[in-house]
């Protein structure tokens, strides 16, 4: 894949296909299907130049939450993280891609490399382009959060730019793993807008990115505890029974198998052969 020019994500052009193509039908079919709430606005306020922005991944809905709850003047040119071997493996994926979301290909760990470039994330950075990542790596397949990565973290510190914790809560229930269109209903999502943090002080990529998991969970639970939804905690809980369940019937069918197994024969001796009986001599048949 060749490398990319920096120019096409801050461009005139593209810029305006993409304000038309995300105003005008993504953000009104996503606001249509789903009822939207947006929390923390006023943690944005102070927000310019590059940044990168992360949050949990829990559905196909969270990109385009982002794009559509964040300011026009932060969204302008914001790009959106995508996995080269799948977005950008042929056309038909990467045009979308790219008109929606500004979107720019990396690499995943234990995937093709051909259609991704390392380092054009800080190139980006360092370009003044902000950037969105799921520290996750991938879209959680229960709606629990996985560790992040310290990708977000490592650029932060390495580019000096603030990163924008946010919190999507209800994404998963709205659009769950597998589903291409959310549910009917209208359901309710959250996003949460935390404060740009930076790095403390002899701070190492991977402290800082624990930290930002703690506090983007710590938003999204404190809303979900608020509005009646599932916390992180219930997510993991749902989990764990789901997996003991699996493994109880796992356990069942294999000791049902066990019992309608037939029977081994019992450890008997071998039989002995039976001793050859003679034949009676002549003498013997005279005298009788």
């Amino acid at each position: 894949m060749s490398e990319p020019k920096l120019s096409r994500y801050t461009s005139a052009g593209p810029g305006a296909a993409r304000l038309m193509a995300q105003h005008l039908i993504m953000k009104p079919y996503i606001w249509s299907a789903v009822t939207v709430h947006e929390h923390g606005a006023r943690n944005l306020e102070g927000l310019k130049g590059p940044f990168v922005v992360i949050a949990n991944h829990s559905s196909h809905l969270d990109a385009p939450l982002i794009f559509g709850a964040l300011p026009r003047r932060l969204s302008k040119n914001l790009a959106a993280a995508a996995a080269g071997d799948y977005f950008f493996s042929n056309w038909y994926k990467a045009l979308p891609t790219t008109l929606f979301f500004n979107s720019f290909p990396v690499v995943r760990q234990g995937h093709a490399n051909r259609n991704g470039h390392r380092g054009l994330a800080g190139r980006l950075l360092a370009d003044g382009i902000p950037i969105l990542l799921f520290p996750e790596g991938t879209r959680s397949r229960t709606g629990a959060m996985a560790n992040f990565t310290p990708g977000a973290a490592a650029l932060s510190i390495s580019r000096n730019v603030p990163i924008l914790p946010i919190a999507l809560v209800g994404a998963y229930a709205a659009m769950p793993y597998g589903a291409t269109v959310p549910v009917p209903g209208r359901p309710h999502v959250h996003v949460v807008f935390g404060r740009p943090l930076r790095a403390a002080p002899g701070e190492i990529a991977h402290q800082f990115s624990e930290r930002l998991h703690r506090y983007v969970v710590e938003m999204h639970d404190t809303t979900a505890r608020a509005y009646g939804m599932p916390t992180q905690a219930d997510f993991a809980r749902a989990v764990a029974l789901r997996t003991a369940a699996a493994q109880a019937e796992k356990n069942a069918a294999r000791a049902a198998a066990a019992e309608v197994r037939p029977l081994d024969p019992p450890d008997l001796p071998p039989l002995e052969p039976p001793e050859p009986i003679e034949a009676p001599s002549e003498d013997a048949t005279r005298a009788n």
